[in-house]
């Protein structure tokens, strides 16, 4: 598939206005963006039970939901690889991304970027071209019902940078077909991005976004090389850089935006881990700071099915962690305004959103 050029226009930022506080019902009316949502994690224990019988397995919801429970972030990490070894074909796939197109309309989601584990499908010897496609035309079946996607391709940092590389060089030649990004999860402690600097450089030069999971389970200084080594331009989590104030400068001065999870940061142990303990509750998470510091932040599920939750649950979530609704509409305008698309797309998503928004009784005018 050729090459698309790359855009790296932002869309024109228009103040906002003061609003009322505790509109969680009527921002779920709003429509939203989701930016950090992995696919894979998206299956509900129904669903796993359907494809594991596809493959000759029995499984009862009990038994998917014991698994959907975790101690530690490596845990999940285990669960995550359990659960994607039932997507073995591209109508597996297909059958997952029509289930979350249905969760997302229902959301009120209009734009998302799904993250895809290719460099899972490339390590269980899987074609991953084949399942991006059943995927890709899952998913332009929602387009009609008012749903747009775009997809990132994600290879797994434990695997190395050999595989992180076939990982790239399949998410470029797929550009044409809505691929708007690099991307590397798992483990972030098991390598340092240093390795990774030669692929993220190739992805870059041809024409891809760069986005990185950092500062969730590790501390500020991933975030730092995120940023400058690996060139990311959206950090997945990133909520170990309130341990560092110049960290924290730097992410607000390169206009990185941090797509943050809090009820996953919950679930996983991260956001205890971050705070020196063995619990924490989610009111402790640092979401209220980093938007008070002007830091760029988007909401997200990252990995809705296995944690628990919603995109909108995420926003009622909001006045728990002290957030008022001027602010939490900030992070929905900030979802927009991340996105990769071109500036005059993201400029029309981002008028039709405040347009939205007026029209709950949630905004000011925009002039």
């Amino acid at each position: 598939m050729a090459k698309r050029r790359k855009s790296t226009d932002s869309a024109a930022v228009i103040p906002f206005p003061v609003s009322r506080e505790n509109d969680a019902a009527l921002i779920a009316k709003l429509p939203k963006a989701e930016l950090h949502l992995h696919l894979e994690g998206s299956m509900e224990p129904e669903m796993v039970v359907a494809l594991a019988a596809r493959h000759g397995v029995r499984l009862t919801r009990e038994e998917v939901a014991a698994r959907y429970q975790y101690k530690d972030f490596l845990g999940f990490i285990d669960a995550f690889k359990w659960v994607t070894s039932f997507l073995r074909e591209p109508t597996d796939y297909a059958l997952v991304m029509e289930q979350l197109a249905e969760t997302l309309l229902q959301q009120n989601v209009v734009y998302a970027e799904v993250t895809l584990a290719v460099g899972v499908m490339q390590w269980r010897k899987q074609d991953a071209e084949a399942n991006f496609q059943a995927v890709r035309e899952a998913g332009e079946r929602a387009r009609a019902k008012g749903l747009r996607l775009r997809w990132i391709f994600d290879c797994v940092r434990q695997f190395g940078p050999e595989a992180a590389k076939e990982v790239a060089r399949l998410a470029a030649r797929c550009q044409e077909a809505g691929v708007v990004a690099f991307g590397m999860g798992g483990d972030e402690l098991s390598a340092p991005a240093e390795k990774f600097r030669r692929v993220y450089d190739f992805a870059a030069s041809e024409g891809l976004h760069r986005v990185v999971h950092a500062g969730e389970i590790g501390g500020p200084e991933e975030v730092r090389d995120a940023i400058e080594i690996l060139g990311a331009e959206r950090i997945g989590h990133g909520i170990g850089v309130v341990r560092d104030h110049r960290i924290l400068g730097l992410v607000k001065e390169r206009g990185v935006t941090l797509e943050v999870c809090p009820t996953s940061n919950l679930r996983t142990g991260a956001l205890a881990r971050q705070l020196g303990r063995s619990v924490a509750g989610v009111e402790e998470h640092p979401l209220p700071r980093l938007v008070r510091h002007g830091v760029r932040v988007t909401l997200g599920t990252d990995d809705p099915a296995m944690f628990g939750c919603t995109l909108n649950g995420e926003y009622a979530l909001c006045p728990k962690l002290g957030l008022n609704t001027r602010e939490t509409l900030q992070m929905a305008e900030c979802g927009f305004q991340s996105a990769f698309l071109p500036s005059q797309e993201k400029t029309k998503l981002v008028r039709q959103f405040r347009a939205s928004a007026n029209a709950l009784g949630l905004v000011y005018s925009t002039s």
